[in-house]
């Protein structure tokens, strides 16, 4: 109890603010309707609450803020809980917290043998790939989880395959209103799906509509443009993973014990999650994010390796950072 208490604080003391922006196209303003509001919505992604060993004060921490923040709907990009029935108050929680809440799959969800359909139903999704709108906003949310990827070697899934894509190129065709894609896996930059430029051709055919693409899963801080359309990771609300090489204590160990794979991730101080606001009158896009530190050594001074020095150096870091376009 003492140590989530002082975790609280912390993460109240070393939270801070960032800000990414863009200037939204003619193309894309003349789909907004006469006199539309800007539209705000709370983004947190990769929690991780099997890992993680705070992620009730992590979660309550953003889903406070959103609240005070008084945004448009609250989306979760996936890595949120394994749908068991010890976190199912983590899902509830969040439903709860906002009268528009939005899930995306995200690989570990279904970790321990569970179904992409046992997650849909446990979260109230509407289904694994959906259309949904906000206050004049179109948002697809894609499943990056299918089987049958021709490249597949071994391990999760990452794949949009053909019957997705036809819903998705049907959506853009008809889309008479901005439209936000959103995917837990990357579709370009660090660690994308296996057919990513396949996807980002058919992003690009239709790039006169979508505001931004976002996503989680690679636990990074980066944006790419490609073919016209703007790409956004959001980083993990929680942690960087190394992996069982670079095993090592970042907290007490009597934390270690309960949580026994967070020796194998570089945690963060404090929670990372977003305000996305898209705002028609100023033709701006705006990502108001959060920063924090490390807790223990990087992964960089660990010696990891996945991800080059250089790339660590700019995107493998404990924060959303500012970024202007």
């Amino acid at each position: 109890m003492t140590f989530e208490s002082n975790s609280r604080r912390n993460f109240l003391k070393t939270a801070s603010v960032s800000v990414f922006s863009m200037a939204l196209p003619e193309s894309i303003i003349s789909l907004f309707s006469t006199n539309q509001k800007a539209v705000s919505l709370g983004l947190i992604t990769d929690l991780h609450v099997d890992i993680i060993h705070d992620a009730e004060i992590r979660l309550t921490t953003f889903l406070e803020e959103m609240k005070s923040e008084k945004v448009d709907a609250l989306v979760q990009l996936g890595d949120f809980a394994i749908p068991k029935p010890e976190n199912l108050h983590f899902i509830k929680s969040f439903n709860q917290a906002h009268q528009h809440t939005f899930h995306v799959l995200g690989n570990h969800d279904m970790d321990e043998g569970f179904t992409r359909e046992d997650v849909v139903e446990t979260y109230g999704m509407r289904g694994r790939y959906y259309s949904t709108e906000v206050d004049g906003i179109q948002i697809l949310v894609l499943d990056g989880n299918e089987s049958g990827s021709p490249n597949y070697k071994s391990g999760y899934h990452s794949y949009i395959g053909p019957e997705q894509q036809a819903w998705l190129r049907g959506e853009l065709a008809k889309a008479e209103k901005p439209v936000l894609i959103v995917s837990h896996q990357p579709i370009a930059g660090i660690y994308t799906i296996d057919n990513a430029q396949q996807i980002q051709a058919l992003l690009s055919e239709f790039s006169g509509k979508i505001l931004l693409a976002i996503n989680g899963h690679a636990h990074v801080d980066q944006y790419v443009l490609v073919g016209g359309v703007n790409y956004l990771h959001i980083n993990s609300a929680s942690y960087y993973w190394v992996g069982e090489k670079l095993a090592h204590l970042s907290l007490p160990e009597e934390v270690h014990t309960q949580f026994p794979s967070l020796q194998f991730t570089c945690p963060y101080s404090a929670p990372l999650f977003g305000i996305l606001t898209i705002d028609p009158e100023q033709k701006m896009i705006s990502l108001k994010g959060k920063k924090a530190q490390w807790i223990g050594p990087s992964p960089l001074e660990l010696g990891y390796s996945i991800v080059s020095p250089e790339m660590q150096q700019r995107h493998v870091l404990p924060q959303i950072s500012d970024r202007e376009i």
